[in-house]
């Protein structure tokens, strides 16, 4: 049970939460500043005048480089920067490509379709010459050719959209 006089005050919790993340902010961005002042100071314990090292000397720190891996941790990390980069790729032109390819398959379905409905509309208006006669040998010619030209033009319609619609689901 709660005191008298007391009551809940959701402002007081968010203004409370409010203080403690600017004071959390100002803290780690102090902590972050000193860092990189500790990081960019010269060494305290270095003699005032350095000398150039020599060749021998350079020799030296690779070999002790490459002993303790300092160099291969390099080359990682460009490999690990190289292998990032592929799958960010893959996160943009992936969804992209498989859209670009879908919409491609079912504009193609459209001409297609177009093609088809031309071709049964020509075979419908020359029905009457289904039946070949010597009088109208030619007329069955183009029945027959609008007809096959109707299916063939139907089927890569009906093709286009089921490939269409099973590459969009994939």
């Amino acid at each position: 049970m709660r005191a008298a006089g007391w009551h809940y005050n959701r402002s007081m919790d968010s203004g409370r939460l409010g203080r403690v993340l600017g004071i959390g902010t100002r803290l780690a961005a102090r902590t972050l500043v000193q860092a990189v002042d500790a990081a960019s100071a010269a060494n305290p314990h270095a003699s005032p005048v350095q000398q150039k090292p020599s060749k021998a000397e350079n020799a030296g720190r690779v070999a002790a480089a490459r002993a303790t891996g300092t160099a291969g941790k390099l080359h990682v990390t460009g490999r690990g920067l190289a292998a990032g980069g592929k799958r960010f790729g893959e996160a943009v032109w992936g969804p992209l490509a498989k859209a670009s390819g879908a919409l491609w398959l079912e504009l193609t379905g459209v001409f297609f379709g177009m093609f088809a409905v031309f071709a049964g509309a020509n075979a419908w208006k020359i029905r009457w010459a289904l039946h070949e006669t010597a009088a109208n040998h030619d007329a069955h010619s183009r029945l027959l050719m609008s007809v096959a030209m109707a299916a063939v033009f139907g089927y890569f319609c009906v093709s286009s959209f089921v490939k269409a619609n099973r590459r969009s689901r994939a």
